[in-house]
Formats: C-alpha cells, sequence, structure tokens
C-alpha cells in the first residue's frame, strides 16, 4: 500500500477526482467532506471544518498518511474569506495532531494567489504573466495566503513535509460545486442547442483575442499523487495547468462544434452569462424532463458568476509549469480534449442531453 489517504472536500471537482485516481490504485482513501457521496473504494467522512469537537470525532481512529485539501467555503467578504478558510484548514491539521500519522499535506489553492482575491480580482498591480512561482504573493490580503500560512504553521509543529498547488480554472465533473466553467458552458451550450438562442461568448475582448489557459482535474490529481510521493517536489509551491495555450475565439468555436450548435460572431460586447442564464431554470427544467436528466435543478449544475469572472479578466493570463517539469512532473493535456471527455462524462451520467 502506497498510503492512506484523507480527501477533504472529496465531493468537489478536484477531491473527487483525487479519489477517484487514489482509488484506483493501492491506496486506502477516505473523503471527507459534509454531505459524502458515494465513490468507489472511498470511506466516506461526514464532518464539518468548522466544528473542531465533531470534526475531533469523525477522524477518531483515522490516521492517515497524507492530506489533500481542496476545500473552502465562499464568503461575502474577504475578511470573512479569511476567517472562515482558514480557520477550516487549522481545525482539521489540529484535529489529526495528536495521532502524528501525517507525512505529507497537499493544499489547492489557484491562479488568484497572482490575480487577487474576488474583492480585488485581476486589479491593481500584479506580477507579469507567465506566472511563475517565484513571483511570491501580492501585497493584499487573500484567504489563500491565510491557508498557506496553517499549513505552514501545523508543519512545523508536526513534522510532515507540504506542498501547495495552484491550478487556473478547472475543467471536471462535481454538483453543486461554486466553480465549474465546464458543465456551466456545458448546460449553456444545450440551452442554446433546445431554444434555438444564439451561442454568444460572455466575456470581454482581452479574454476571446488573449491567450489563456486552464487545468484538467484528471491532471491535477495526478499532480496531487505526483508531489506527494516525490522526495524533491516536498515543500514547494507549485503551478498546475495541463500545457497549452489557446484563444477563446478557437476554443468557443470547438466547444460549439462538440453541441452540433453555431457560435454566434463575437462583436466586443460584454453579454454575461449570468444575465443571460437568469431565467433558465425554467428552460432546463423543461429540458430535463423532456430528456429523463438526472439534475432538473439547473442551480446544482451552473456558476454563472464564477465563468464571468475568468472571462472578464482585463488581462492575459498565462501560468508557468516550468518548476514542475524539472522536478520531473512531465504530464501534458490538451484542454479542448478535457472539455470533450467532460462533456462526454456529462452525458453519460445524464446531466446534460
Amino acid at each position: 500500500m502506497t498510503g492512506k489517504a484523507l480527501i477533504v472536500g472529496a465531493s468537489g471537482i478536484v477531491g473527487s477526482a483525487t479519489a477517484k485516481l487514489l482509488g484506483e490504485t493501492d491506496w486506502q482513501v477516505w473523503g471527507l467532506a459534509r454531505k459524502p457521496q458515494p465513490q468507489p473504494k472511498v470511506t466516506p467522512v461526514a464532518a464539518d471544518l468548522l466544528d473542531p469537537a465533531s470534526l475531533s470525532q469523525a477522524l477518531a481512529g483515522i490516521a492517515p498518511t497524507h492530506v489533500f485539501i481542496s476545500s473552502w467555503l465562499r464568503q461575502p467578504t474577504e475578511a470573512e474569506n479569511i476567517r472562515i478558510n482558514s480557520a477550516m484548514v487549522r481545525n482539521l491539521l489540529d484535529a489529526l495532531s495528536p495521532a502524528r500519522s501525517v507525512r505529507h499535506v497537499a493544499l489547492v489553492t489557484g491562479l488568484k494567489h497572482y490575480l487577487g482575491p474576488f474583492e480585488n480580482y485581476g486589479k491593481g498591480a500584479l506580477p507579469q504573466t507567465p506566472f511563475r512561482e517565484e513571483q511570491g504573493r501580492l501585497d493584499i490580503e487573500n484567504f489563500y495566503y491565510a491557508q498557506e500560512d496553517e499549513v505552514f504553521a501545523a508543519a512545523a509543529r508536526d513534522g510532515f513535509t507540504w506542498s501547495i498547488h495552484r491550478p487556473h480554472t478547472i475543467v471536471g465533473k462535481a454538483i453543486g460545486n461554486a466553480m465549474n466553467m465546464g458543465t456551466t458552458l456545458a448546460v449553456y451550450a444545450a440551452i442554446c442547442a433546445h431554444t434555438g438562442r444564439p451561442f454568444r461568448f460572455p466575456g470581454v475582448a482581452m479574454q476571446w483575442e488573449g491567450l489563456t489557459d486552464m487545468t484538467d482535474a484528471g491532471l491535477l490529481a495526478r499532480h496531487l499523487r505526483w508531489a506527494a510521493t516525490t522526495p524533491s517536489a516536498a515543500n514547494q509551491d507549485f503551478n498546475v495547468v495541463n500545457g497549452d495555450v489557446f484563444r477563446w475565439k478557437w476554443m468557443w468555436g470547438r466547444i460549439a462544434d462538440w453541441f452540433g450548435i453555431a457560435p454566434a460572431p463575437f462583436d466586443g460586447t460584454v453579454r454575461p452569462l449570468e444575465e443571460q442564464m437568469a431565467d433558465d431554470a425554467k428552460v432546463w427544467r423543461e429540458i430535463a424532463a423532456q430528456h429523463d436528466l438526472a439534475e432538473p435543478d439547473i442551480h446544482r449544475l451552473v456558476s454563472p458568476w464564477h465563468t464571468d469572472a475568468d472571462l472578464g479578466r482585463p488581462i492575459e493570463v498565462v501560468t508557468d509549469m516550468s518548476k514542475s517539469r524539472r522536478l520531473g512532473f512531465l504530464d501534458y493535456q490538451p484542454t479542448d480534449d478535457a472539455f470533450f471527455a467532460l462533456f462526454e462524462e456529462l452525458r453519460a451520467s445524464r446531466l446534460i442531453p
């Protein structure tokens, strides 16, 4: 057996992909979530990271060697994001501390490390792209930094190694997830196909014309496993992206082709998905009934606000992976193929027609 993995946020995009990967090999896997979903070869652990007493009780008897943290709760202000999300990490590592079983903790954050938190996203003085790990932190409060500091403090106390993983927008399957561009675009495309509405790019000209990259959930899971089991990757922070770059004016047509619809011409007008899809709950219920879909509640599938944030950025975003490459992680995933694989999985699960 390679190790005993505790995956925190096991029902999310990252956690479920990591649980699937480790469960298919010789790891013993526990999946922690407030409401765990059944997953093959994963022992569910129902726990609230904000309730230290119940958390300690839920983790009693579990002595993981590796901990993968991919859980967070969005709050109305960054001050609250910091308070709540740092407490979640601190409570978890405090609950695991007495057993002294943990050898490595991997924390998943993201490119808001370089771009700033939601309140100041893409604003002010930002580092040059491609983003590199050596560029460090912005001079601004950020809950990612607070989460990192909790991991660093616990590592100094308990003697485990750590790794920080910063993906870009993640392509992967999850239901009820707060940041889910792939499923959001799939639902939007299905609605356009059903109603005959134009399949309009919702973002700004910079994103339409500029270069960008993304992160496949499966590739991120492999990166997490690699860093947790590679001595030279210990105590390092890493960017994690697919390895290709693209322009949305190319990708938008690729997605449209997959759904058998024509992409609407982009005239530079910003049409946020949050506005375009504001009244689509009824339409989606009709589509779900017609095609016998598994989830008729559109709000469980889409996160237009997050897709709008990504596609509304005023800067080009490209991420450097040289640090991982130099240390031996060479995986590559074409992003269009990542979208197509997700769409196939959504269709097979009867989540889109």
